[in-house]
């Protein structure tokens, strides 16, 4: 099978196209999926780079849609059949086939299409988790999103404007500005901008000196510091990214004078049991089929260009979603 290996930690160019690397066999309480669509996420590059520990070599890639081309010995409780239409979460995407954990897979219903799930699938279940447990964001909450045009960006000012939430975007330039508020975000701040470069002024103005309930960021490093002066007496802030480089250690006490809150969540931690996977699949599957979110797919690559995805990914070059094919 066509796959993408990264042999060592490094740039994009460790990505190597190896043509004829072995299908994997499914072991017991697997699947084996010819993936149609596969898609490439932040967290990708931080596996590449090493920011996040993983062995090497490996083949990246955290979420899939395809058939179900063979199934493992032993039980099957969740009565997969060859050629079901499904969509997984673990490791392995940037490859023709994956042997896939059968609890981590759940069947596409129909009338969504793959390109859909896989461009909301990773992150759309990431935002909804936050947006409900994390912090379970209320009508009239103000919130501060930054990278808000980026592909979990874009799923979530939708589903905070659906419970009621005023929204207040941050992003990179007047047609990423442009696309969020398209989403019906209540104030973009183009922080690329002269005056959007003092951001946290802009947000004390719009909340009248308050600052915001709740300060959802995924782009760390360069943003961490601003969100904490941002964020309001007693808010929260939720730390999911490292876009620009990770939060360095925080010393407690610069939370006591707000009281401020701090989270550092992974959507994993929030889908550990099948039933919890399901919950969340169910209801983003129901929010995509009846309209209410809308994805934005960047551009789907071909298998063979995964390294060019990932530098158009770390040069902030996109809007959405960046899925590969495999033809």
């Amino acid at each position: 099978m066509k796959a993408i290996i990264a042999e060592k930690t490094g740039g994009p160019e460790v990505l190597e196209f190896k043509p004829d690397h072995p299908v994997p066999t499914p072991k017991e309480g697997q699947l084996l999926v010819k993936n149609n669509i596969s898609g490439v996420n932040y967290i990708d590059t931080y596996f590449r780079t090493g920011l996040y520990q993983s062995p090497k070599p490996e083949i990246l890639g955290r979420e899939g849609a395809g058939t179900v081309a063979a199934i493992g010995p032993g039980p099957n409780p969740f009565n997969f059949k060859v050629g079901d239409r499904v969509a997984w979460l673990t490791t392995g995407g940037y490859a023709e086939y994956t042997a896939v954990p059968a609890d981590r897979t759940v069947r596409i219903p129909d009338g969504i299409n793959d390109e859909d799930v896989i461009a909301s699938f990773l992150s759309g279940m990431t935002v909804l988790s936050f947006s409900r447990e994390t912090y379970p964001v209320q009508k009239g909450d103000w919130v501060l999103l930054h990278a808000a045009a980026g592909g979990a960006g874009f799923l979530m000012t939708q589903l905070l404007k659906t419970v009621g939430a005023k929204v207040i975007g941050t992003a990179g330039g007047p047609e990423k500005v442009a696309l969020v508020e398209s989403l019906g975000a209540d104030v973009v701040i183009d922080y690329r901008s002269e005056e959007g470069k003092d951001w946290v002024k802009i947000v004390k103005e719009v909340t009248g000196g308050q600052g915001v309930d709740v300060v959802y960021d995924s782009v760390g490093k360069d943003t961490w510091e601003g969100s904490l002066e941002a964020v309001k007496r007693k808010g929260t802030i939720v730390w999911f990214g490292n876009a620009s480089g990770p939060v360095p250690p925080i010393a407690l006490p610069k939370l006591s004078p707000k009281c401020v809150k701090i989270a550092r969540p992974t959507l994993f931690g929030y889908i550990e049991t099948r039933e919890e996977l399901e919950y969340y699949v169910n209801e983003l599957f129901s929010l995509l089929k009846s309209g209410q979110l809308k994805v934005k797919i960047h551009k789907v690559y071909p298998l063979e260009q995964v390294a060019q995805a990932h530098r158009d990914l770390e040069g902030r070059k996109t809007t959405g979603k960046l899925l590969l094919k495999h033809e």
